[in-house]
């Protein structure tokens, strides 16, 4: 994967943060946050390296704590660790099949609430926690496996739009020899 892929998601991913911080019609509606990294993430480990999971985690999980009540640097972690175990088991998924792409973005989205959870927890915070949180969950999840398509229908869109296309063989090839004679 290019740099400017890996530019890319990251410009995309602040984006994300950005409309998860501006809009608050799908919270109103909803009663849950929509969190739309974790299927970005998803995404960053499928088509990428190491090193983009790595800058989406950091650079999407800092932006996120800075703009939350989260303690920052809480939502760093389980965002790479979830891009860490989808990249390094990355051959062994389907990653143009959409169902898949569901799966892996409501595994992942419901993964690392409940890590960011758990690390809350253990910093000494007070979470609001009840059976409500419960259908934060639901919600959550749902939300992320619906968006994790639309993460890889929008990039392929843009790398076919923007990657250079290679042109299809000829019938006519460079290295054959034409004999002419009677």
């Amino acid at each position: 994967m290019s740099w400017f892929n890996t530019f890319a998601i990251l410009v995309v991913a602040y984006g994300a943060v950005f409309f998860q911080a501006s809009f608050n019609e799908p919270r109103q509606w909803l009663g849950a946050q929509v969190d739309l990294l974790p299927g970005l993430v998803v995404y960053a480990s499928l088509s990428g390296g190491i090193t983009t999971v790595a800058l989406v985690a950091t650079c999407s999980g800092l932006w996120v704590d800075s703009l939350s009540a989260n303690p920052i640097g809480v939502s760093v972690l389980p965002l790479f660790l979830v891009g860490l175990a989808i990249q390094r088991s990355r051959e062994l998924i389907l990653r143009e099949q959409g169902f898949a792409q569901m799966i892996l973005g409501a595994a992942a989205t419901a993964t690392t609430t409940l890590l960011t959870l758990l690390l809350i927890i253990n910093t000494h915070a007070q979470p609001l926690i009840g059976w409500f949180s419960v259908w934060q969950l639901i919600v959550v999840t749902a939300a992320g496996a619906l968006i994790t398509p639309v993460w890889f229908l929008c990039f392929d869109w843009i790398r076919q739009a923007l990657n250079y296309h290679p042109l299809g063989e000829s019938s006519f090839r460079a290295d054959r020899e034409i004999k002419r004679g009677r």
